[in-house]
């Protein structure tokens, strides 16, 4: 089983060095994400499951780990994260199908975390 806690906390330590030696390309990758998942016409939730969905179809297991962390805190249901993993698996075919799977896991994972 994989360990999203530990996958989200690897990346993040490991992206250390790329803040320090390009430090305006990482702070530009943070502040447009900032703006894209600010509140709007969409809650922050609904975009964090966009994401997720996105992250999914993407195949990126640091985009699972990140953004099921998110929707944790955010309050998301199991509901909402299986239907937006639905809308993925519908995009991405069976590969997504795959990710989805883990996706369930890395959110049950930060939900028991947060519990």
């Amino acid at each position: 089983m994989t360990d999203y806690r530990q996958i989200t906390h690897d990346i993040s330590a490991q992206l250390v060095p790329l803040r320090q030696t390009v430090p305006g390309v990482m702070k530009g990758f943070a502040d447009m994400g900032k703006a894209a998942m600010a509140e709007g016409a969409l809650s922050a939730k609904t975009k964090e499951l966009i994401a997720l969905a996105a992250g999914v179809a993407a195949h990126c297991e640091g985009c699972i780990g990140f953004h099921t962390k998110a929707l944790a805190r955010l309050g998301a249901t199991e509901a909402e994260v299986h239907e937006a993993l639905g809308v993925a698996i519908y995009m991405g075919g069976g590969p997504s199908a795959m990710y989805a799977a883990s996706a369930v896991e890395a959110f049950r994972q930060f939900s028991a975390a947060s519990a």
